[in-house]
């Protein structure tokens, strides 16, 4: 219940977003109209088919975003074409009159001043706008898309999505409630109604072009973060209490958090992370018991393992995926306490949750694990049946499960090692060892592309490059969508704009280059830089060349590049491109690829 007020809150605050722009002169092309009839199946068709839409493409994969694509360009040229009979009525006289023997008029959509529509009719103007509207993915939408994403569609993922749209839907019925009488008052004060008329034709007609040159999923969705974003934000904290799962958002939106530090004790005991003193035990209560680990579709380095074979062990369930940076940075700690407390009785269990589709590829998690120098049992959880079997939100997350197959403590994120390992030993202790020995010290793991972030000075975030999740783009334009566009890089970046430079193709995931030679550039500020990145579907490597402020990187250059900024990308990974020493600044990154075919994911900064 609080998650469908949250989403009916979000929807309503849609209406102070700028990104609503496009589909207002659709919904106040009926403001003249009788609401019943004309506005409420107006704003239905369209909460609807956005909740429908929304529903299978956070669940269904790329297939229906392409099916969506057509739908959108469908619905601009009906709306564009609806503009133009409101615009011109001899365009409408003249284009009804095919359709007038099949009863399918098209001036059901533009009725002359004092005529009644049809609510049939006001209902297919709002599928066409459902398909057209595109929401900003603030911190509420994003909180619904998430959950939608990783749990599997249901019925309350469409409920979700429902409530959002129908928060939308009731912010404008007022607008157009109190548009209409505004509209009333005119025609019978100044007998303007033929003007408004084509005044709102004009303004569907802008709309159109507006969506088909997707100002409306570019331009207006930054702004309209910006706008409404906090607001959003304020929400989720006021209602949910500082939650772990409501934070998520902060982090990523539409997808699973990749990065979070839950530490508000409002979240409750099993929230709280504060070290305890070394001789004093810690609060562990009983979370649940250890789910069922059998939707895992292969194993490594072990046979199947069940909660029943486990009985009698201490338990670490680690939530990775081998191309997350915080993942990568908690590993160290996770293989020495594997190796530490082995013949005490703990047994480490990673289970490894893909977030971009070559991770679901098992050879390349078996190379990773290889390479990371994991031994301990590796489950590969491609359907994300124990993340869910788990309610599990985050990379990294963590699990701690006693002798009895009870979870009593997790801990989301990088960082409190010490606790954790107290937590460790307190578990091995009730169950009958007690021999703990020195904790891992810091400084034997934390290494290379492992070692801990400098968040004191990080003021870049985690930014994609696909377009289902990418901000801050530095183009007017935006990104084009699933075909090849060529891109000009702006001359000057703000802090964290980013842009693309070559022929360069944009799918969801990730931008693939499309010439012999493009460039990525950045605006940061970070010690550390990395990309995830890619060769291309022939596998063949693709050299690049990476410089700072126009500059070679010398000695600060990153483990995958050398002092004079050259590198290849021979396989499908994080690659940490920039380490500096000293003083942290604003810089500027750019990556020239000197092959075809890379794909660029996601940067991450440290």
């Amino acid at each position: 219940m609080l998650l469908i007020v949250l989403a009916y809150l979000g929807g309503a605050l849609t209406i102070l977003s700028p990104c609503i722009l496009p589909v207002l002169p659709f919904v106040f092309s009926r403001a003249d109209q009788p609401f019943v009839r004309s506005g409420l199946p107006l704003l239905a068709g369209m909460a609807i088919t956005f909740a429908a839409v929304a529903t299978l493409a956070a669940v269904g994969g790329g297939w229906v975003t392409q099916a969506n694509q057509y739908g959108r360009w469908l619905a601009v040229a009906l709306l564009g074409i609806f503009g133009l009979t409101l615009l011109l009525p001899s365009f409408a006289e003249r284009l009804m009159r095919p359709f007038v023997s099949a009863g399918n008029r098209l001036t059901e959509f533009a009725q002359a001043d004092g005529q009644q529509v049809r609510a049939s009719s006001s209902f297919l103007l709002g599928i066409a706008t459902g398909l057209l509207w595109a929401p900003c993915a603030g911190p509420i939408l994003g909180l619904v898309l998430t959950g939608a994403a990783l749990r599997g569609a249901s019925v309350g993922t469409t409920l979700l999505l429902v409530a959002y749209a129908a928060g939308a839907a009731t912010s404008l019925a007022v607008a157009l409630l109190i548009g209409g009488r505004v509209f009333a008052a005119m025609k019978r004060s100044l007998g303007a109604g033929e003007w408004i008329r084509r005044g709102i034709g004009a303004a569907m007609l802008l709309g159109v072009v507006a969506i088909s040159l997707g100002l409306d999923t570019g331009v207006l969705a930054r702004v309209s973060t910006v706008a409404t974003g906090g607001i959003e934000q304020k929400l989720v904290d006021l209602l949910s209490g500082g939650t772990a799962q409501a934070k998520a958002v902060n982090n990523e939106t539409a997808t699973p958090a990749q990065t979070a530090t839950a530490t508000d004790a409002a979240a409750g005991p099993a929230m709280m992370r504060a070290a305890a003193p070394a001789d004093a035990p810690l609060s562990l209560p009983v979370e649940g018991e250890l789910p069922s680990l059998s939707g895992a579709v292969q194993w490594l380095n072990s046979p199947p393992l069940t909660a029943q074979d486990l009985r009698g062990k201490v338990v670490l369930v680690d939530f990775w995926t081998y191309s997350c940076i915080n993942c990568l940075r908690s590993l160290p700690y996770v293989k020495a306490w594997a190796q530490k407390y082995r013949d005490q009785g703990l047994v480490v269990i990673g289970v490894h949750a893909p977030e971009f589709a070559f991770e679901r590829n098992v050879d390349n998690v078996k190379r990773a694990t290889h390479d990371l120098g994991v031994d301990y049992p590796v489950a590969i959880d491609n359907n994300y049946a124990i993340w869910r079997a788990f309610g599990n939100q985050y990379w990294p997350a963590h699990y701690f499960i006693d002798a009895k197959g009870q979870i009593r403590f997790h801990h989301f994120g990088e960082g409190d090692y010490a606790h954790s390992e107290q937590v460790i030993q307190q578990l091995l202790a009730e169950a009958g060892h007690a021999n703990a020995g020195a904790m891992v010290s810091d400084e034997t793991v934390a290494k290379g592309v492992q070692m801990a972030a400098d968040n004191a000075d990080m003021q870049s975030p985690e930014t994609y490059v696909g377009y289902e999740r990418a901000e801050n783009f530095a183009d007017h334009g935006g990104e084009s969508h699933d075909r090849v566009h060529t891109y000009a890089a702006p001359a000057q970046l703000a802090l964290n704009d980013w842009g693309l430079a070559g022929a360069w193709k944009v799918e969801a995931e990730q931008a693939t280059l499309a010439a012999s030679t493009g460039t990525i550039v950045y605006r940061f500020h970070a010690r550390d830089l990395h990309l995830v990145l890619g060769p291309g579907k022939d596998n063949k490597p693709v050299r690049f060349r990476v410089s700072i402020d126009g500059a070679a990187p010398g000695d600060a250059h990153g483990s995958d590049v050398m002092a004079d900024g050259t590198g290849t990308v021979t396989e499908q990974r994080l690659y940490q491109l920039v380490r500096q020493p000293g003083d942290v600044k604003d810089r500027t990154f750019t990556i020239e690829f000197l092959d075809p075919g890379v794909e660029a994911y996601a940067f991450t900064f440290g």
